[in-house]
């Protein structure tokens, strides 16, 4: 059964840790604008006098988050540019998209991860045993919930200020027999870890493990292989795990991966270049693909 914590309100500690006017808060509301209005091309001055900003204020916030103005990220965001991903001539097979992230800085994957996946007795067991512990910190996208076990990172979700209830139990209903243990101390590093480019090393690889069915398991491998700011579709995916037919049970495992971001899920996308969905919003989603370009 759910620990305590689940059913009582979220710890002190893991409310309200994202500090007033924080720059993701302003970049969320931007990406909003030129998703709805991008093929008016919204000027910056446009969107600046909609959030109160002055241009040069609103462009260099910008650039410190994403590392690209907004005009560059608006046609980052575009389908055009989702297809150009995708390749020019055709969709290429994970392995061609692979192949190109290895010519140039992305390499293997960028956060250079080691993983390992629970036995299917240990998945069957829905964590029972297992003690998960957990956190809420900052990090470019809003707030990340941190879950690591001691084998390495277990689950890595994301909710805006009010939201973390909600994100702790989605989290939690996924391995519902483990026991949960509120430990910002355990969870810290690995927000640096995860978030801070300088600190991605092959040198020291960031330790996962894959907790879920023999299905979903290599469906989250495959995603590892996408290189930093590539994207592939789900029927690259369905192919390279050797089911080409199950785009639909590959969709949902995508859609099901607990290790947000580090299993980059928000690289895939549908066949026509649109970025379809993702649990923990589309709005994340595109700037998480933004912020990639950024620093491609």
């Amino acid at each position: 059964m759910l620990s305590k914590v689940a059913l009582d309100p979220v710890p002190e500690g893991a409310i309200d840790v994202t500090p007033q006017g924080s720059d993701y808060e302003t970049v969320r509301r931007v990406i909003e604008m030129i998703t709805l209005e991008y093929r008016d091309q919204p000027s910056l001055e446009a969107i600046a006098a909609e959030l109160g900003q002055s241009p040069t204020q609103l462009q260099k916030l910008f650039i410190r988050w994403a590392g690209l103005s907004p005009k560059a990220f608006l046609q980052a965001v575009t389908l055009d540019h989702a297809k150009r991903l995708l390749g020019q001539e055709g969709l290429p097979l994970l392995e061609t998209s692979y192949e190109i992230g290895l010519s140039g800085p992305g390499r293997l994957h960028d956060l250079f991860v080691t993983h390992e996946a629970m036995s299917p007795g240990e998945w069957k067991a829905r964590g029972s045993g297992l003690t998960i512990r957990y956190g809420f910190h900052v990090c470019p996208f809003g707030l990340a919930l941190v879950m690591v076990t001691d084998r390495g990172l277990a689950g890595l979700a994301f909710a805006d200020p009010g939201e973390e209830r909600a994100a702790l139990e989605d989290m939690m209903g996924r391995w519902r027999n483990a026991h949960y243990v509120e430990d910002l101390e355990a969870t810290a590093p690995y927000v640096g870890r995860v978030f801070e480019r300088e600190k991605w090393s092959a040198d020291r690889p960031l330790n996962i493990v894959l907790i879920g069915t023999d299905f979903q398991v290599k469906v989250w491998q495959s995603l590892l292989k996408i290189p930093f700011g590539k994207a592939v579709t789900y029927s690259d995916v369905a192919c390279d795990i050797g089911n080409p037919a199950a785009n639909r049970a590959v969709g949902a495992a995508v859609g099901a991966n607990p290790i947000s971001f580090v299993v980059p899920c928000h690289r895939a996308v549908a066949k026509n270049g649109a970025l379809t969905g993702y649990h923990w919003g589309l709005t994340r989603k595109r700037a998480m693909l933004g912020w990639e370009q950024g620093g491609a």
